[in-house]
């Protein structure tokens, strides 16, 4: 499919640059950036609210969401035996 797209001139300068350093044409150097790009954006959960408040800070960290959330539940999972215990 064709399509048309604006772009800011150094961008596309620098783009150029890229794909020629990497023996890419212009048109596989895009095509790349945006499968990589559609692909984050697809692991990426849609909503944060399982997330705790602190965590919209670390947006950029968002790939590491299913590790951060195995690192809670284990911490989670961890006081309850320790309130447990405490109660007996």
């Amino acid at each position: 499919m064709k399509t048309t797209i604006e772009l800011p001139d150094p961008a596309i300068r620098q783009a150029r640059t890229l794909a020629a350093d990497q023996g890419m044409t212009l048109k596989q150097f895009f095509t790349e950036a945006l499968e990589e790009k559609l692909q984050r954006c697809a692991k990426q959960p849609t909503t944060h609210e399982t997330d705790p408040p602190w965590m919209v800070g670390f947006g950029a960290l968002s790939d590491l969401a299913s590790e951060n959330r195995q690192v809670l539940n284990a911490i989670e999972e961890e006081f309850e035996t320790l309130s447990s215990e405490d109660a007996a």
